[in-house]
């Protein structure tokens, strides 16, 4: 059996600690602000980028240099003969097509997974990779299950102001300010590769239903789930609203008994597109059950 390495990045929303926990590698994000270069979870903490975020400097995501990639990927196989590398969705950074530039230099011992995740998805696939391996798969079977499997997951985002999508061009100035009388909290969604709107709400609590019902959908319909022992993941994360969010949780997993679940923080990549104050829900396929 090859014993394999598992890599993904900091985007996955697995901190440098939790990486040691789990026995994976983590490649820090790198971030641009203010003209300085900052790394997400080495001398960039949570707090850290909030705090500079607010101050109005500017504040843009970058990917990591193909020299630190490299530099992991050599060292990581002087000890273990194959490495599955995990990296955010390719829809919304090119860190994914560079990492798979740079394995066809590798003869096969490296293959990128293009699964099209982010956050508390991404770190699902990561927890899937591990049982893969353990159950004996190799890494280009790891990475053909973890692709066909992309699309098995969804992730829904009350976006708290519309001041950082303004910022960021992702909507006009106009419908920035009449958003902003109108109170909207727009829900975004992350379903396959891109970050889309899905709908739009005129308080929070409408927003938290809306979530709620999305979720409740794709577990009954779109996966053909009951919801009691549903075999979902149904996890949360938020950008520094973490009292919100833990009664956001116990209200969602109140509809499904059984329900295994986390809380992080939202990814810092798409963190710095939509500002604090943000909620997040996220549903995955479980495959540690089932035969799977």
């Amino acid at each position: 059996m090859s014993k394999i390495a598992i890599v993904t990045d900091s985007n996955s929303g697995i901190t440098q600690a939790q990486a040691e926990e789990l026995g994976v590698y983590v490649l820090p994000m790198p971030f641009m602000i203010g003209g300085e270069t900052f790394f997400e979870g080495v001398n960039l903490t949570q707090e850290e980028f909030y705090e500079k975020l607010r101050t109005g400097v500017p504040v843009s995501t970058s990917q990591p240099a193909p020299d630190s990639i490299l530099r992991l990927w050599r060292r990581l196989l002087l000890d273990y003969d194959q490495i599955v590398h995990i990296p955010m969705s390719s829809g919304l950074s090119g860190s994914c097509q560079t990492a798979m530039m740079l394995a066809d230099d590798f003869d096969g011992r490296v293959e990128v997974v293009n699964n099209q995740r982010i956050s508390i998805t991404q770190r699902r696939s990561v927890v899937d990779a591990i049982h893969l391996a353990e159950q004996g798969m190799d890494a280009a079977q790891i990475r053909e299950f973890l692709e066909k499997d992309k699309f098995n997951s969804s992730i829904y985002i009350m976006v708290d102001t519309l001041y950082y999508l303004k910022k960021g061009g992702r909507i006009t100035p106009a419908a920035a300010a009449l958003g902003t009388l109108l109170r909207l909290k727009p829900v975004l969604q992350i379903q396959g590769e891109k970050l889309d709107a899905f709908a739009k709400a005129r308080t929070t609590a409408s927003a938290r239903q809306i979530m709620l019902n999305a979720v409740i959908s794709d577990v009954t319909q779109r996966f053909g789930r009951p919801l009691e022992n549903c075999g979902m993941w149904i996890d949360f994360a938020h950008t520094q609203n973490e009292a919100a969010i833990l009664d956001f949780q116990k209200e969602v997993l109140s509809h499904f008994p059984g329900a295994q679940s986390r809380v992080d923080p939202l990814s810092l990549s798409v963190s710095c597109h939509i500002g604090p104050g943000a909620l997040a829900v996220g549903v995955t396929m479980r495959n540690d059950q089932d035969g799977k």
